[in-house]
Order: structure tokens, then C-alpha cells, then sequence
């Protein structure tokens, strides 16, 4: 059993270069703003400065911090730079033990009183609480405890949607979507440099950085993430079933490695993406929110995302009545011509698929056989201290 182990971790696990560890290096030091709301003033920080701080403080309040990881579309970025994935959200993951709410509400409040390292000279932070700063700066606050995950995450805020995401893990069923989103780097022996050397870095002289795919095989996945390739596993684990991630990727041009399993996937994920969100106003709350979070500086891959995403549930849709299809299929196509309209685009008609609304007189028993699609109402969205994650 060690030895299969073993092997697992072998072929999971992989050496950075010294390209990528140079990489890295960039990601880690690199200024990123946190913008405040109303009157707080805008933080620069590094993911260096937030993660010793943060780590530090965890320790002192007796959290031990098992090791620190560069996760998502950052992690994928380091290992190849031009993946086609861009590099949105820097993704920190604390390995730490939750054994409690306690130490869910004491992780919180180290986080926030960390910001206050950050604040620029001259600000007074004797009367900021921690609740002001979470209403200054937190832009997401989730938890998640139950028998098989345990973890919090803790998103910082920037307008232009780069968030710097602390995430703190005791267990987690799934780490990843796809292949390609599947890696992790271990930082620890960057920062153990950081702290104890001060000769700089070289191709000849740099710490032995480790990356791990989350996957299992660090070579396929790397090669899926070379050649723009989609692979996954069981996507019916996936909250979501990983349907929107992969449209997301279709749309950028990657492509299934087997088109014959393709099939049977994207029936797993429109399934599981239904079972997750079955009502029409959790589709619609989602995949604005989707589009807000992923798209907001892609603004012309909007509308062609979401006819690759109709496509999909238009093909691989099993589960749902006839009328819930058609109201799904309505939903993505009222989004696709908002996008239209937003962008103030009139396109090529030969490229343009019309959906007409029946006219008043269907109600005749003569029509009872069309179906009238009406739009999903407008919804006001409330933010609750944590958001639930079920």
C-alpha cells in the first residue's frame, strides 16, 4: 500500500524549472491592489507579504499552517505562460486543521486583522474592528463544514475582478474541475528562501520548487495544458457538474481529447449542473454571475460563450421535461442578445439564430402545443457574512 502511494505521488508531483520557478518568483512579488469601499483608502500588497503575514499570525494564535500552495488559474500560468487560460484570481490554499467553529471564526479574524499591516501611512487603525474591515475589503466569505469538507475561503476585493482568494483547507472531496485548473505549487521552500537568504536567485542557484496536480498525473495533465486539450474525471462529483467551465474553455479554443467520451461527459455535466441550481432563477443568478466574474475584461467572448454553452445543454440534456429545456434554452438566449445589445453589435445575419415568442393567440385551444417562454423577473441579491456553499 506505501508503495502504490508512493507511486501516486511520483506521478502526481513534479520539479519546477528554473523558467517557472522565475515565474513564480514575479507572481508572489508582484504588487496587487485591494481596493476599499466608500472612503478606504486602496491597499498594495505582494501574495509574498500577505502569506508570511497571514501564516505568521495563524501561528501566534496557535493554527499550524501545514504548508501554503499557489493554486488555479495562477499556478497554471507559472508552469506555462501562454495557456490560453489568462491569470485572473491568485488563489492561495493554507493547509490547516478545522476541527471546530472556533477556529473557522479565529482563521477570520487573523485574516482581517492582517490588513492592517497594509494600510498606508498615516492612517489611524486604533478604532478599525474587524467588521470594518470586512465591509471595506471582503468581497466573498465562504464556509464549509461537513463530515467530508471542512475549509473557509476569504476572497479580497479588486475592482477589475483580479481578487486575491485566501483559501484555508482541513479536507476537501475535489480540488479541480478539469486537468488543466488541477495544480497546485508548494511555496514553502520559496519562502523558507525569502526568509533566510539573501543572495539572489539564479538558473544556478534557487530553491527546489514542487508542483502537484490534483488530477493524478502530472505529465498528461501539463501535456492537456501545453496543447489546450480537455480532460476531466467523473464531473458529476463537480458542484455544477464543471458545465460552465467547460463552455469556458471551449470557447477559448481548447477541445476534448477524446471527442467519443466528450458526449457522455457533457451529459454528466448538464445533469449535475441541474441537480445543483434546478430553478430557473439560480440558472439565471449563476450564470450572470459567471459571466460577471469571467468575462468582465473579455467582453467580445460573451455572446459566443453562451451559444457554445446553448449548444451544449441543447445536445446532452437528458434529465429535464421538455418545458424545462426550452425555458433554460429561453433563459441563455435572452443573455446572448443583452450581450448584443450592451456591446451595441449588429451582426451578420447569416451568424444570428432568431427565437420567436408565439403571438397572444396561442392561449386558442388550436395552439395548445407551443410553449411560451416567459423571461425570468428580475432578483435582488443580498450578502449574507457567509455565503452557504451547498
Amino acid at each position: 500500500m506505501a508503495g502504490k502511494a508512493s507511486n501516486r505521488d511520483c506521478m502526481s508531483r513534479s520539479v519546477l524549472n528554473w523558467e517557472q520557478v522565475s515565474r513564480l518568483h514575479e507572481v508572489l512579488t508582484e504588487v496587487v491592489l485591494i481596493h476599499g469601499r466608500g472612503n478606504f483608502p486602496t491597499l498594495k500588497i505582494t501574495l509574498k507579504d500577505i502569506v508570511q503575514t497571514v501564516r505568521s499570525r495563524l501561528s501566534e494564535a496557535g493554527i499550524v499552517v501545514q504548508d501554503v500552495r499557489l493554486n488555479g488559474s495562477a499556478a497554471g500560468h507559472v508552469l506555462v505562460k501562454d495557456n490560453g487560460l489568462g491569470c485572473k484570481d491568485l488563489d492561495l490554499i493554507f493547509q490547516v486543521s478545522l476541527p471546530s467553529e472556533a477556529e473557522f471564526q479565529l482563521v477570520r479574524d487573523v485574516v482581517l486583522r492582517s490588513l492592517l499591516n497594509f494600510l498606508p501611512e498615516g492612517v489611524s487603525k486604533l478604532k478599525i474592528s474587524p467588521v470594518t474591515l470586512k465591509e471595506a475589503y471582503i468581497q466573498k466569505l465562504v464556509k464549509v463544514y461537513t463530515e467530508s469538507d471542512r475549509w473557509s475561503l476569504i476572497s479580497l476585493s479588486n475592482k477589475h475582478g483580479r481578487n486575491v482568494e485566501l483559501k484555508f483547507v482541513d479536507c476537501i472531496r475535489r480540488q479541480f474541475e478539469f486537468s488543466v485548473d488541477s495544480f497546485q505549487i508548494i511555496l514553502d521552500s520559496l519562502l523558507f528562501y525569502y526568509d533566510y537568504s539573501e543572495t539572489p536567485m539564479s538558473e544556478h542557484f534557487h530553491p527546489t520548487v514542487i508542483g502537484e496536480s490534483m488530477y493524478g498525473d502530472f505529465e498528461a495533465a501539463f501535456d492537456h495544458l501545453q496543447n489546450k486539450l480537455i480532460a476531466t474525471k467523473n464531473p458529476e462529483e463537480i458542484r455544477g457538474g464543471g458545465l460552465l467551465k467547460y463552455s469556458n474553455l471551449l470557447v477559448r479554443d481548447f477541445r476534448p481529447m477524446d471527442k467519443d467520451e466528450i458526449k457522455t461527459l457533457e451529459r454528466y455535466m448538464c445533469s449535475r449542473f441541474f441537480i445543483d441550481f434546478p430553478d430557473i432563477l439560480d440558472q439565471q443568478r449563476k450564470l450572470e454571475t459567471y459571466l460577471q466574474n469571467h468575462f468582465s475584461k473579455d467582453e467580445r467572448s460573451k455572446y459566443d460563450y453562451l451559444m457554445i454553452l446553448r449548444r451544449v445543454v441543447n445536445e446532452s440534456t437528458v434529465c429535464l421535461m421538455g418545458h424545462e429545456r426550452r425555458q433554460t434554452l429561453n433563459l441563455i438566449s435572452l443573455l446572448a442578445l443583452r450581450v448584443l445589445v450592451e456591446q451595441n453589435v449588429i451582426p451578420n445575419a447569416t451568424n444570428v439564430t432568431c427565437y420567436y415568442q408565439p403571438a397572444p393567440y396561442v392561449s386558442d385551444v388550436n395552439f395548445r402545443n407551443y410553449y411560451l417562454a416567459s423571461a425570468p423577473v428580475p432578483y435582488s441579491q443580498s450578502h449574507a457574512t457567509w455565503l452557504p456553499c451547498n
